[in-house]
């Protein structure tokens, strides 16, 4: 879970950048993890970007690709499309997802995108999601969304006969570059997922060592998000003993503080 989300943020950051913006990833998980929970519309909008590859690393795969989701992420990355826009949508991609091998789909994703009117972001969210249901993953990996050299999506054009039900073909020079951008982002991933099982391990070793309440709870959030804020609300810690209790796991090693500030803390592997 934290390698999901953790790639979520460097996805946000790549998307915010693109959007002109000058929110860098610590200032993203500022804008959420520092808003109170479930006032979503405070995180601002470089916050939302955040919240939607948070919404592809943690929701379940099958339903990434729903009316009701694609409807909650279009709005998250600043689009208000209506009901029938995203139901076209909807219905593109299910065509995609059932039509030929995995390279046309994911060029699909992208000419889909672009055809509705979205930007590359979009289509890169649209391609983990559909590349986790074609191997049959419980969860998507942010992929495409952190590669910055992405370039221009795919461009629909029509299709000769027997082509694909969406009216989608594929540039090869196109296809190309996109398979590179997800070559290049697939390894970053791995070297990402090799670091955070090194600073995982030495979690999980030091965690017997902790005899605050509630410590398990903590170690599992810790295991399964990018960050937690010191003043998170755990069931049977209060507040001064989760900041001793990341004082502590800092002193170990097993944890690092990310904000560099005193004040506000955020602690993660």
């Amino acid at each position: 879970g934290a390698w999901r989300q953790r790639l979520a943020l460097s996805a946000a950051a790549v998307t915010a950048k693109q959007a002109g913006r000058v929110e860098d990833e610590n200032a993203l998980r500022d804008a959420v993890l520092l808003t109170r929970p479930g006032d979503f519309l405070s995180v601002g909008p470089a916050g939302l970007l955040l919240l939607a590859w948070r919404r592809l690393a943690a929701r379940p795969a099958e339903e990434l690709l729903t009316k009701r989701n694609l409807a909650a992420v279009l709005e998250e990355f600043g689009y208000a499309p209506d009901d029938e826009g995203v139901s076209a949508l909807t219905d593109d991609l299910r065509q995609l997802a059932a039509s030929g091998g995995t390279v046309v789909m994911m060029t699909g994703a992208m000419a889909i995108a672009e055809r509705h009117g979205f930007g590359r972001a979009i289509g890169a969210w649209l391609a983990d999601a559909l590349l986790a249901q074609r191997l049959g993953w419980a969860q998507a990996v942010p992929l495409l969304g952190a590669e910055a050299a992405l370039g221009a999506s795919a461009r629909p054009r029509r299709s000769a006969a027997g082509a694909l039900a969406t009216g989608i073909e594929t540039d090869p020079e196109r296809a190309k570059s996109l398979l590179a951008a997800q070559a290049r982002a697939a390894l970053r991933a791995i070297d990402l997922f090799a670091e955070l099982e090194r600073r995982a391990d030495r979690l999980l070793a030091v965690a017997p060592k902790l005899r605050a309440k509630a410590a398990d709870t903590v170690v599992d959030k810790l295991l399964s998000d990018d960050a937690i804020v010191a003043s998170e609300k755990i069931a049977g810690m209060s507040d001064r003993g989760l900041r001793r209790l990341f004082d502590r796991l800092v002193e170990l090693g097993a944890v690092r503080e990310l904000s560099g500030r005193s004040t506000f803390r955020i602690y993660g592997l």
